[in-house]
Parts: structure tokens; C-alpha cells; sequence
């Protein structure tokens, strides 16, 4: 008898100390266990925007806008954003990817053939290089689809047909899901996932093509491709490519950080959870460059566009035919003039910049006050209003009245042009930035 009690509070103190262990939490609410680390890591060359709010509107007096875009306060809640607008040497890196993903499936390599990054080199420089009469690496012939033919080449030159450049990429319309039942939208899920691509090389031409009788040859030529303008901002982008340009940057993001965490145990793993790339809304924008400051006209915080030395703050065009007292020509280096508070540049001049946002002329009169926007994307055969985009900030090309912080300007989603880069924002994810 004594035996068989002894076994029993053996077992029983065997089942007390293995719930301990339990993820069930013995019956108490304690949550689910072993979740993988997480931390909120800034994105290198991304500054954070602490939420706060700002009166929307023109900063200054617009008598044709006024009965419009009346002023409205509303709220935004924190996000990183680019510092800079993306250059061409950045943009050059998803070019590079596309071309070399399409090579990868020419060629049949798998990911066995890869190494730790996800690439088997590939020696474009030998492929791009020769000439008719020099001898072909052997893998050249698999990759001859992706060259311009015979009859393109010029003065014999092998060159990458930019037009076999096409990215591809899916997503989901979050706002007409949330238009449908809950129930639907689960069993509709493969019906509700939208696929673009788009070629995503820039248009060199945009040079020539924004400015009759003007001779701009040199910028069509070297813009995007002489290692001079690496750090400038790339142009000649529309709207639809700097959607895929964030695409990809996500993906990027989600493959390195899968291989950051390869090997490791669960309870090792850091839990590194970055939101989409995306294009900042129209109100982020303004609420960026204002740097924190309710009624900023200019991201520099001032009601000029002059310092107290005489200096112009920005790239754009001073007056009637006058370019460069500013120090630029056309558009400038990025970062070349003081960031606002926020830590930003070029928050006015050098480029426009593509928003996320639909351009609704009164759009002021119905927004929400948290976290405004009007998202609309556009089908092909859509009447060319439903195209129009908000863009912000002004360029090199532009008059002081288009640096204000508060004018809206708009340009359509499938045009390229000299004038009007991106950059991206991501959405701040969970604690304030102050909070321990």
C-alpha cells in the first residue's frame, strides 16, 4: 500500500512540474511562450517622424486655391522615412537584381547553385564587353535573349535590351477587402490578390522630351548611367515603378533577413519585423517636411527662401531663366542643403516626389483627421483624371511657390519626367520612440 502511494505522488509531482513547463500557463492567462525576440531597428538611412499634428492647407496666401483646399487639423502617426530621395546609384541596385533574377532563370540556377546571399556571380562586365568577332563565354549564348540584336547594336556594342527589365510583383487591395464581408473576403482570398509588373528602367529620354529647343543631350546620355550622378536623385520614373521599386525593397528586406536567422534555434532568433516599403501619403509628406512645426512655410522653418547671408536654401529656378544662382543647374547631389528638423533633405527642391495619394482637388473638405488619405489605383482604361497622383516639394525646374510646404501639385501615374523623384516611408510599429 505504501508502494503504490508512493508511485502515485511520483507521477502526480511529475505532472506538476511538467506543467510548469507548459506553454498552457496551468490554466492561468500568462500569454503564448517563446515568442522570438523582437526588435524595433531604424533602417539605415531612414530618419524617424514622431506622430503628432499639423494644420493641412496652403502655408501662404493662394486666392484660386483658398475655396478648395481650405486649412483642416489632423493627426499622423509616426513612420521612418528616406532622408535623402532615392539616388541612382539605389535605384541601380534593383535594376541590377532584375536583370541578374532573369539571368538566374536562363541560366537554370537553382538555389543549391547559390551562395549565403542568394547569388551566383555572374560576369557581366565579360557579357557586355565583347564584341562580334571575340569569343563567347559559354553560358553567353543563354543570355544572347537579353541583348539588343545585330541590327540595334551601335558600332557593333553589345548591349542589355532595358526592355526585357520587367518586375513583378503581387499584392492585396486592403481597402476593397475591407469593403466585404468578413467571411467573403476569407474565401475570396485568391480572387482579392492583384498582380502588376511593370519595365523598370528609367526613362533617359525625359530629358529631351520635358524641353522643346533645348539641347539636354548630355543629361539623356549620362544621367543614370556615369558614376558622376551616382548620388543624385533618379528621375525619369513614374509612378507605377516606384510602387515596384518599394515592392522590391521589401522583398529584399524579408529574403536577408530569412537568411540572418538560417541555422539559428527559435529562442536565438531575432524577430525583426519590418512593415512594407511604401510611398508616403500626402499628408505624411507635408507633415514631414515640416519638421514639427505646425505652420512652417518652408522645411526649413523659415518664411524665405533666402538665409540671413543672402543664400538660396533649395534648388529651384530664382528667376526667369536664372538656374544656378542656387549651385545647381539641374538637380543637385542629394543632401546638399541643411535637413530640416526632422533630420530630412530636399523636403523642397531638387525633385518633386511621388505620394501614395490620389490628387482630389477638394480633398481637404471630406478627408479623415487620423491619418488622412485618397488611395485610387487607376486601371489602364480609368479616364485620365482617376490618374492624377499628388507629387510634393518642387524641383530644380520650379519657382519658390511650388517649395511651399502646403501646395499640392499632381502629375499622372503612368508619366516620366526630369522633375519628380520618390522615396520611401515605413510605418512605425509598436512604441513610441521615447518609451522604454
Amino acid at each position: 500500500m505504501k508502494k503504490s502511494l508512493l508511485y502515485f505522488l511520483i507521477i502526480i509531482t511529475a505532472c506538476f512540474s511538467q506543467s510548469c513547463k507548459s506553454t498552457t500557463g496551468n490554466g492561468q492567462l500568462i500569454g503564448v511562450q517563446d515568442r522570438p525576440e523582437w526588435t524595433n531597428v531604424r533602417p539605415i538611412g531612414m530618419n524617424y517622424v514622431n506622430p503628432g499634428q499639423l494644420y493641412v492647407g496652403q502655408t501662404d496666401a493662394d486666392i484660386n486655391m483658398s475655396m478648395y483646399q481650405r486649412p483642416k487639423s489632423v493627426t499622423i502617426a509616426g513612420f521612418y522615412m528616406d532622408d535623402t530621395e532615392i539616388t541612382n546609384n539605389e535605384y541601380r541596385q534593383f535594376v541590377h537584381w532584375v536583370r541578374d533574377s532573369i539571368a538566374h532563370i536562363a541560366l537554370g540556377h537553382t538555389m543549391e547553385s547559390m551562395d549565403d546571399s542568394g547569388r551566383e556571380m555572374i560576369d557581366w562586365a565579360n557579357y557586355q564587353e565583347v564584341l562580334d568577332y571575340s569569343p563567347l563565354s559559354p553560358d553567353a549564348e543563354d543570355l544572347e535573349f537579353m541583348y539588343y540584336g545585330q541590327e540595334d547594336r551601335i558600332n557593333g556594342k553589345r548591349e542589355l535590351d532595358v526592355r526585357k527589365l520587367v518586375y513583378t510583383w503581387d499584392w492585396v487591395d486592403m481597402k476593397k477587402v475591407a469593403k466585404l464581408p468578413a467571411d467573403e473576403a476569407y474565401a475570396m482570398r485568391s480572387q482579392l490578390i492583384e498582380r502588376d509588373s511593370v519595365m523598370i528602367y528609367p526613362d533617359t529620354l525625359v530629358w529631351m522630351r520635358d524641353f522643346d529647343y533645348a539641347y539636354n543631350e548630355p543629361m539623356t546620355e549620362g544621367y543614370f548611367n556615369h558614376p558622376a550622378y551616382d548620388e543624385y536623385p533618379v528621375v525619369g520614373i513614374t509612378w507605377k515603378q516606384a510602387k515596384g521599386f518599394s515592392s522590391w525593397r521589401t522583398k529584399i528586406n524579408d529574403i536577408y533577413r530569412g537568411y540572418a536567422n538560417a541555422g539559428k534555434k527559435k529562442k536565438n532568433r531575432t524577430f525583426l519585423d519590418v512593415p512594407n516599403y511604401r510611398l508616403p501619403t500626402e499628408y505624411e509628406y507635408e507633415y514631414a517636411a515640416r519638421g514639427g512645426r505646425l505652420s512652417a512655410t518652408y522645411p526649413w522653418g523659415l518664411n524665405y527662401i533666402r538665409s540671413e547671408k543672402g543664400c538660396l536654401l533649395a534648388n529651384f529656378k530664382p528667376g526667369r531663366g536664372d538656374y544656378t544662382p542656387d549651385g545647381g543647374f539641374y538637380t543637385v547631389k542629394v543632401a546638399m542643403y541643411n535637413p530640416n528638423d526632422f533630420g530630412l533633405y530636399d523636403m523642397s527642391g531638387n525633385v518633386s516626389e511621388w505620394t501614395e495619394s490620389q490628387f482630389v482637388e477638394n480633398a481637404h473638405s471630406f478627408i479623415h483627421d487620423m491619418n488622412p488619405t485618397i488611395t485610387y489605383n487607376a486601371e489602364e482604361d480609368d479616364p485620365i483624371t482617376l490618374k492624377r497622383k499628388v507629387i510634393r516639394g518642387g524641383s530644380w525646374k520650379d519657382i519658390g511657390y511650388f517649395l511651399q510646404t502646403g501646395v499640392r501639385d499632381y502629375e499622372y501615374q503612368d508619366s516620366a519626367t526630369s522633375y519628380i523623384g520618390f522615396r520611401n516611408v515605413l510605418s512605425y510599429r509598436g512604441r513610441t520612440i521615447t518609451d522604454k
